[in-house]
């Protein structure tokens, strides 16, 4: 029998470094209350928005993606040539292919890296957190870049009273490598199939192209399903993956959720009876809900602000279409 070669990898994986971009353009609750009917205080009350960022014309998804990138790359302190893998989650990219990621990839300057994009919406962050940790582990890369991205203005309804206040852009990126101490927990994640409509793409694609006058398909979400859904269930989740990590409540300094609603981030937070000094994150405030991009973006504000400090233990949990979820503990670069 033939003797193949094993790949070896690194011992443990960890986040290097974390970059971000927020748009240009900043979107405050004024701006989208005539077409819902609504006012800027309804909407603070339901979700904690005071604002969000919509992307121009020039801010495309590559263009944030590169940004972001670059800055996560620079404060890694490795060189884009070093990058073996691109691992890019999005459901804004409008080429069923290929993959954006091959795009940012070469423009990046890495030496041809393995690129693909995940589809797994508000949760693919933190899937391809999971994703490069054991690609590095395994030997299947040296170093991976992992960018969440996101244009959800361009498949939002403004006049869906239900979505209209929510979505928005950006980017975020993290660089996964080498590290001779554990920096990236074991992954908790999955999916809740039988709920698969409480968020998702309200228009097939071929019923947009045969209609009479064809425009973009919108998201369309249940949000009291989600809420319920979310603000328990993912609770449960988060721990579990605290168990695996053999990290215990006492010990962690960082909860990083999906922002997606600041209610559900309070009702998380009351679930998992986190200590009053674990710092949450609530970049939803400022930032709106940009589905893959909103755990990195919002890690990134918390470094940038002091909140999270380079080793400090933070809990990452994600959720959102499909119904997708995944959470992991990482140590703050």
């Amino acid at each position: 029998m033939v003797a193949i070669k094993s790949a070896q990898g690194a011992a443990h994986a960890t986040i290097l470094g974390v970059g971000a971009y927020r748009p240009s353009r900043i979107v405050p609750n004024s701006e989208v209350i005539e077409a819902i009917d609504s006012s800027d205080e309804w909407i603070q009350q339901r979700s904690g928005i005071k604002q969000r960022r919509f992307a121009t014309p020039e801010e495309t998804v590559q263009v944030m993606s590169v940004a972001a990138a670059r800055t996560a790359i620079a404060r890694a302190g490795i060189s884009p040539e070093q990058i073996d893998c691109v691992i890019v989650a999005t459901v804004t990219h409008m080429y069923q292919t290929p993959a954006i990621a091959t795009a940012i990839a070469h423009e990046l300057g890495t030496n041809q890296a393995a690129a693909f994009d995940i589809s797994a919406a508000c949760a693919g962050f933190c899937h391809g957190v999971a994703m490069a940790a054991d690609f590095v582990r395994a030997g299947s890369a040296g170093h991976a870049l992992v960018i969440g991205v996101e244009r959800l203005s361009d498949i939002t309804d403004p006049t869906d009273r239900g979505t209209a206040f929510i979505f928005a852009d950006g980017a975020g990126a993290a660089v996964i490598g080498p590290s001779d101490t554990p920096g990236i927990g074991p992954v908790v994640w999955g999916s809740d199939g039988e709920q698969f409509d409480l968020i998702r793409q309200r228009e097939d694609w071929r019923d947009v192209l045969a209609s009479e006058h064809p425009s973009m398909p919108h998201l369309a979400m249940q949000g009291n399903a989600v809420f319920r859904w979310a603000s328990f269930a993912m609770a449960k989740i988060g721990q579990q993956a605290l168990d695996r990590a053999g990290v215990s409540l006492d010990e962690l300094d960082v909860f990083v959720p999906h922002q997606a609603n600041m209610r559900i981030t309070d009702a998380m937070a009351r679930a998992m009876k986190l200590p009053e000094r674990v710092k949450i994150a609530r970049d939803v405030a400022e930032q709106g809900n940009t589905s893959a991009a909103s755990v990195p973006l919002a890690l990134d504000r918390m470094i940038e602000e002091g909140d999270a400090r380079s080793g400090d233990v933070a809990l990452l949990i994600a959720f959102g279409a499909g119904l997708a979820y995944a959470a992991q503990v990482v140590i703050v670069p």
